[in-house]
């Protein structure tokens, strides 16, 4: 697996978990109050959250904030040595 950035791993992991929340980008943009246009860029990779940020979408996901963080190797699991 080539090297990602963490921009992209948080952008990767924001999309799957909420995805596999089933929750729509409204919802998740409520729950942490932030504007739908920002979930949307963060998934994208357009933009980088604040520490803050992270923190409220990680508990809006109800996972831990290094979730967000961590690599993950193809099908979810996390990378070793990581």
């Amino acid at each position: 697996m080539s090297p990602v950035g963490l921009v992209q791993i948080v952008a990767e992991n924001l999309r799957a978990l909420r995805k596999g929340a089933e929750v729509s980008q409204e919802v998740l943009a409520r729950k942490a109050r932030v504007s739908v246009s920002y979930v949307s860029m963060l998934e994208r990779g357009e933009r980088t959250p604040s520490l803050d940020t992270l923190e409220t979408l990680a508990k809006a996901l109800r996972v831990s904030p290094l979730y967000l963080l961590q690599e993950r190797a193809p099908g979810g699991r996390m990378e070793r040595g990581r």
